[in-house]
């Protein structure tokens, strides 16, 4: 069977969620690590503990699930970039003052990379701030389903 027509299975990748097997240290299960506002909630689901392999996972999904909703965090199985390192301060948004410009970019649904400009000479420096935060908003709802 080709890999792309490969079926899932529970046990396959699970955003957040990372297998532990380390045999030395008779270490075996679920590590789950939830990032949101600069903080790390994280803890580790035993698979002896839990009750086996499968037992375990669905405790540490339970477990992110759950943490996310008290957190508010947006439940997605997407990638969500939220620390810019732009300057700009909005993820996306980058400032281009050789062409006087700011920059937007994202990702497609189909995972491609999409850019655009908005012109600070046409629009003024706040305006086009502005539409470009709202273009990259925009396009971030679009990729998520929203």
């Amino acid at each position: 069977m080709d890999e792309p027509f490969k079926k899932k299975t529970v046990l396959d990748k699970h955003k957040d969620i990372a297998r532990i097997d380390q045999e030395l240290k008779r270490t075996h299960g679920w590590y789950v690590r939830v990032r949101f506002e600069g903080k790390t909630h994280s803890k580790f689901f035993s698979d002896r503990k839990c009750g086996g392999r499968y037992s375990s996972l669905l405790s540490a999904i339970a477990w992110r699930d759950n943490t996310e909703r008290q957190l508010g965090k947006l439940r997605t199985n997407k990638h969500i970039v939220t620390v810019g390192h732009s300057g700009t301060g909005v993820v996306g948004v980058r400032l281009n003052e050789e062409k006087n410009r700011y920059e937007v970019s994202w990702v497609t649904p189909a995972g491609r990379q999409g850019k655009t400009s908005v012109s600070i000479s046409r629009h003024g420096k706040n305006k086009a701030f502005s539409q470009a935060c709202a273009i990259r908003q925009v396009k971030e709802k679009i990729r998520l389903g929203y």
